[in-house]
């Protein structure tokens, strides 16, 4: 762990979080934040909060003028992020209907456990925070995870959700876990058809369907209360197989939508050969997402739930449980659907896809549109706050372009990342008759054209008059054609000769008045004598491509995840570094 690293990424959380609440710090907010961006830091949790503690003290012992010096000086971008946020509130969120009627705004996220969250899944969390917070309120984050055989919850995805989230920025203030809360849907399913609202039937699929269609009732729907309540006792003692019995919640029979008509509230799933991963086989009788999704919203105190509009039909199902219990139903937003053009957002798209690969592709491939890839890809937080916030809680769908994500991210980058150079599908050349002047034998180059703070490297040439190096096959095509091109940031070179396989060129100068006079085209190169193996993965078209070439020294010097700029190709985030430095592998963001 690099300590002085971790301290100057936590002043940044703890300065702006001091900034967005009026000069106080958190330091469960700056851990979150610190955790969410840089998880592989938790096995050094310990470390990381007595860091966390002394900055956080720090910061907090300024003054507000001294902290907003500090930021101006030091992480200029906290403002610009600051004001965009502010600007994207007041021009997106809209009022919350009825906030009058609480005493409390408490809002939810309730993702179900089977997968990783994606961008249209992340749209409800952080609109759902967003208010919270802006009223004040309470945030809760809800596993909905009672279906342990048609989406059977992922062990690992409980975990990624909550990296995903802080990585979001976002933090909750309350969680539970339906598959933990069993016995209590229970009770309230007792209380349900003592009420006369559920009884238990004991149709057969099909056979209850056929009522259904011609609008009849189920003649278990003349149960009596104890009735029942004797047949559910026997469900959860398991005395009924998987399809034998389900819980089903009194409706209008005459519901123009036949998928209202008494829906099953609880059914039988045999967890002996579906264990479900937290409770194993504990527990037989299983509430739909309706029936738990509906008493916890109810229990939970929730005041406004925003939610997908496809949903709007579980709306309708809910209210009769609901009424028969007696309960106000809370207010309800519905979004439309968001769609991510050139990346594949469908949650079963993906499954299948992984599925299919048997192990070959990730489950943060980059062509992905779930928060895990994005990250990957090395798409900023900040860049997918923006979009959703712009979107806002229209009821409209919407579609984002990767086009508008990549203009997005590029703002947020360009300025930071430090810029190399790399070659691909790489020819070799001999470059004759260079001077032995210093300045031309260990080049000084700057990291960024005006980020001066990202420092220098140098490219040492040696002292022979010949230098060797690589350039792409393209390039080398332009030089066949035209006859001359610039190494950037290096000479301007002429067409001499070919000598089989190597090809040769002459020194010309590094006049750049003569590459604008005739046009030359200015190409990126690496030294024969010193590159480093590179390995790039490249999203095109829903596929992935996988491009090798070599690049400057420089690029192994940089840590894993950090993003950079291979200069005339795009942005690149760092995978993995080999251990000799030799070899790097990256993922391409955008150009």
């Amino acid at each position: 762990m690099e300590v002085e690293k971790v301290r100057e990424l936590a002043l940044k959380h703890a300065l702006k979080n001091a900034v967005d609440h009026g000069g106080r710090a958190l330091e469960s907010a700056v851990i979150s934040k610190l955790l969410g961006e840089l998880p592989e830091l938790r096995k050094y949790a310990r470390q990381i909060v007595e860091v966390v503690r002394e900055v956080v003290a720090y910061v907090n012992s300024l003054t507000p003028e001294e902290q907003h010096k500090l930021v101006r000086e030091r992480f200029s971008d906290i403002f610009e992020e600051a004001e965009q946020l502010k600007h994207r509130k007041e021009k997106v969120l809209p009022p919350l209907p009825n906030v009058g009627k609480y005493r409390v705004v408490r809002t939810r996220f309730a993702p179900n456990p089977d997968f990783y969250i994606h961008l249209g899944n992340a749209r409800p969390a952080l609109l759902s925070y967003e208010y919270a917070r802006e009223y004040r309120g309470v945030f809760i984050l809800r596993f909905e995870d009672t279906d342990p055989r048609i989406k059977k919850p992922l062990p690992e995805a409980y975990k990624a959700i909550r990296e995903d989230l802080r990585w979001l920025g976002i933090s909750w203030d309350e969680e539970y876990v339906q598959s933990m809360r069993m016995e209590l849907y229970y009770r309230v399913a007792r209380e349900l058809i003592s009420r006369g609202g559920a009884y238990v039937d004991l149709c057969k699929r099909d056979e209850f369907r056929k009522f259904k269609l011609e609008r009849r009732e189920c003649p278990h729907r003349f149960q009596s209360p104890n009735e029942a309540l004797e047949l559910f006792d026997k469900m959860l003692s398991s005395y009924f197989e998987e399809g034998e019995a389900v819980v089903r919640v009194k409706t209008d029979l005459a519901s123009h939508d036949p998928s209202l008509i008494d829906w099953v509230a609880f059914r039988v799933i045999n967890t002996t050969r579906y264990p479900h991963p937290l409770t194993g086989d504990r527990y037989v009788v299983w509430p739909t997402y309706n029936f738990a999704a509906g008493v916890d919203d109810r229990l939970m105190g929730v005041t406004h739930i925003l939610r997908g509009k496809e949903h709007a039909i579980n709306t309708l199902k809910q209210l009769y449980v609901y009424r028969a219990l007696e309960w106000e139903y809370p207010e309800v937003i519905n979004l439309g659907r968001l769609k991510l053009e050139e990346m594949i957002l469908s949650k079963s798209k993906i499954k299948e896809l992984l599925k299919k690969s048997g192990g070959a592709v990730e489950v943060d491939d980059p062509r992905f549109g779930t928060l895990r890839s994005l990250r990957r890809r090395g798409i900023s937080p900040e860049v997918i706050r923006d979009i959703i916030m712009e979107v806002g809680v229209k009821g409209t769908d919407a579609t984002i372009s990767w086009e508008n994500i990549a203009s997005l991210n590029r703002k947020k980058v360009d300025l930071v990342a430090p810029r190399v150079m790399a070659v691909f599908n790489p020819v070799r050349i001999v470059v004759r008759g260079v001077p032995r002047e210093p300045s031309l034998r260990s080049l000084k180059l700057s990291y960024h054209p005006s980020n001066t703070s990202l420092g220098f490297r140098t490219i040492d040439l040696g002292v022979s008059d010949d230098i060797e190096v690589f350039i792409g096959r393209e390039d080398l095509e332009h030089l066949l054609k035209d006859g001359s091109i610039r190494l950037m940031e290096f000479c301007n070179i002429a067409l001499e000769g070919g000598i089989r396989e190597l090809v040769e060129v002459r020194y010309v100068g590094t006049d750049l008045e003569l590459v604008r006079k005739e046009g030359l085209k200015i190409v990126q190169w690496v030294p024969v004598d010193s590159y480093v193996k590179i390995e790039l993965i490249k999203p095109e078209n829903l596929k992935l491509r996988v491009l090798r070439g070599v690049a400057e020294e420089s690029i192994a010097e940089f840590d894993v995840g950090r993003i950079l700029q291979l200069m005339r190709i795009g942005f690149i985030k760092l995978e993995r570094r080999g251990r000799d430095k030799k070899s790097v592998k990256a993922v391409y963001i955008h150009d």
